[in-house]
């Protein structure tokens, strides 16, 4: 630890924000319908599209059609990357002559990519072909991401109602966030990519002579254009097994601030976007604050955990004055950069790892996982972050409502019982999914089955792969055999929970606010934008956080922790 891996952390999110701002005040052109710089390209494509498929872009929905819109367009997308993955084998585009997947596998990864979640219990580079990877997984990376998008866009919309009775239009939304926000987005950060280092190529691998001069067979992929997709729209899986520790998805420390900052930089940006389609501006800071503290809270956790806990292993081996643990950590990154994209990955739902979080020290790894389990929205995926911290906040005024026996107000919006009910029935989804599933895979014999460990450890495998897939996250902490039918079944059921059991409520409370008349604020009134309201929003997610994961997390890291420590004298 030193203050050059404090300065990396603190430039990074910086950054990440910096890039964030004028992104949100774009988007937030393109949720209104206003005019933006890519009109005069764009603007026929998009009408040309709406033309084909029978969209009236003037045609507003209610919640009840808006969410069931979404419902349909995801189990469509599900029923077609599901037959792509299943028929992979009789496909074109398939150089390395991969099999289809096996049924159980299918359904993991459909499920998966649909959700945004991008859990992959498979290596990339031995099971999936050029056609699955560009139109089925890159194809769902671009639509899901536009899907939450389009729900952040509806719950902006309902804030700056006043008695409205719809939310817009999902098909427009969905249009607009692809056409005029993730594809320019991706095809810059692509070619940056490619012109740093990154592959890009139809070809199924090429020989390299090593050193000894024997051959070495290099997979090959079009690299560039996934991984710029894959951050941008907070998706997470890479083209190969160890994701964007592969030099080939990130091979220099260029790239690499390339991928962390494009990681989490939209979903800050979507927090701007809503504060000025809603017409709260101040409040949005109060929330990307809040985001901002807390993911900063969380890599300094990490990188502390992994700059000042010995390794059992070190102290036996005489090695005490390791600056730092790199078991699992690529040199040309360092403990530094792995912390701050550790937390920004699972702050995020984005699942990318340039580490393997298994690797981490128990503390490390511990935290991780906890930043997952406070609802993946620090700040999220790129519009799923914004909705839940939405319900946050909603949660925190009604909580200070009933400190000071007023009615709360959030937004201009009287905040009444039937927003809470569904704000619950959205945060009560996660300890469900993940407590639920990890209590029967503790005591399955085929759960354990998968399991590399025993004991504190074995149960962190459990605790994060359901955190993550409930999440929506998709990163893995490295030891679990997940593909195998009672993994990739219970993993699929859970992300989908975690995705649409969550959205539908949402879009439900969006509906009740849009209705509601929109208030000036008065004397009696909490303030949402001050330190106040931020220190009591971080309180909230904390103490829920807390108050359901404790015991958990409190016999798998932590008790491990204390084993290293015990290990270690």
């Amino acid at each position: 630890m030193d203050w050059r891996g404090w300065a990396e952390i603190v430039f990074t999110i910086a950054l990440t924000v910096a890039v964030g701002w004028p992104l949100g005040i774009y988007m937030a052109r393109v949720w209104a319908r206003e005019r933006t710089p890519l009109d005069l390209v764009l603007q026929p494509v998009e009408a040309s599209f709406y033309a084909a498929l029978g969209i009236d872009k003037n045609r507003e929905q209610n919640w009840l059609s808006y969410a069931g819109a979404v419902l349909a367009f995801s189990v469509t997308g599900f029923v077609l990357l599901y037959g792509l993955l299943r028929l992979q084998g009789f496909l074109p585009l398939n150089p390395q002559g991969f099999d289809g997947l096996s049924p159980h596998l299918a359904f993991n990864t459909a499920v998966s990519f649909v959700t945004n979640t991008n859990w992959q219990s498979y290596g990339g580079e031995t099971t999936m072909s050029s056609l699955s990877q560009m139109a089925g997984l890159t194809v769902q990376n671009f639509v899901s991401a536009a899907a939450g998008l389009a729900v952040a866009a509806a719950v902006a919309r309902a804030f700056a109602a006043d008695r409205g009775e719809t939310l817009g239009n999902f098909w427009v939304d969905l249009t607009r966030n692809t056409f005029y926000v993730l594809l320019p987005l991706s095809i810059v950060t692509a070619l940056a990519l490619v012109a740093a280092g990154v592959p890009q190529s139809l070809l199924a691998n090429v020989t390299a002579k090593t050193l000894e001069g024997a051959d070495q067979i290099i997979a090959l992929f079009p690299v560039a254009s996934q991984e710029a997709i894959k951050q941008w729209g907070t998706n997470g899986g890479g083209l190969f097994n160890v994701n964007s520790a592969h030099p080939l998805e990130n091979p220099t420390p260029l790239t690499n601030l390339i991928e962390v900052v494009s990681l989490n930089a939209l979903a800050f940006g979507t927090v701007v976007a809503f504060g000025r389609v809603a017409g709260a501006r101040k409040e949005a800071r109060a929330l990307l604050s809040a985001m901002v503290i807390l993911v900063g809270l969380g890599a300094a956790a990490i990188y502390s955990s992994e700059t000042l806990t010995p390794q059992p292993a070190m102290i036996a081996a005489g090695i005490t004055d390791a600056p730092a643990n790199m078991e699992g950590k690529e040199v040309r990154f360092g403990a530094a950069a792995s912390s701050i994209w550790a937390a920004q990955t699972t702050g995020a739902s984005n699942g990318s790892v340039n580490a393997m979080h298994g690797s981490f020290m128990p503390l490390g790894g511990g935290v991780a996982m906890f930043l997952i389990q406070l609802g993946e929205i620090l700040p999220g995926g790129v519009g799923s972050g914004l909705y839940g911290m939405v319900v946050m906040a909603l949660l925190a005024v009604f909580v200070a409502g009933l400190m000071v026996g007023r009615t709360p107000e959030y937004l201009g919006k009287k905040v009444e019982a039937r927003e809470i009910k569904f704000a619950m029935l959205a945060v009560l989804i996660l300890p469900l999914a993940i407590l639920g599933f990890s209590a029967v895979a503790a005591v399955l014999p085929v759960a354990l089955e998968g399991l590399l460990n025993k004991g504190p450890r074995g149960l962190t495998e459990i605790l994060y792969a359901y955190s993550s897939a409930a999440g929506n996250n998709g990163s893995a902490f490295a030891g679990l055999t997940a593909n195998a039918p009672w993994w990739n079944t219970t993993l699929g059921i859970a992300m989908l929970l975690g995705r649409f059991a969550y959205m539908v409520p949402v879009i439900a409370m969006a509906g009740a606010i849009a209705a509601k008349p929109k208030l000036a604020p008065t004397a009696g009134t909490l303030p949402s934008d001050s330190p106040l309201f931020v220190g009591l929003l971080i309180g909230i997610i904390l103490i829920l956080g807390g108050l359901q994961f404790f015991p958990a997390l409190a016999l798998g890291p932590i008790v491990e922790h204390f084993q290293v420590l015990a290990a270690t004298r």
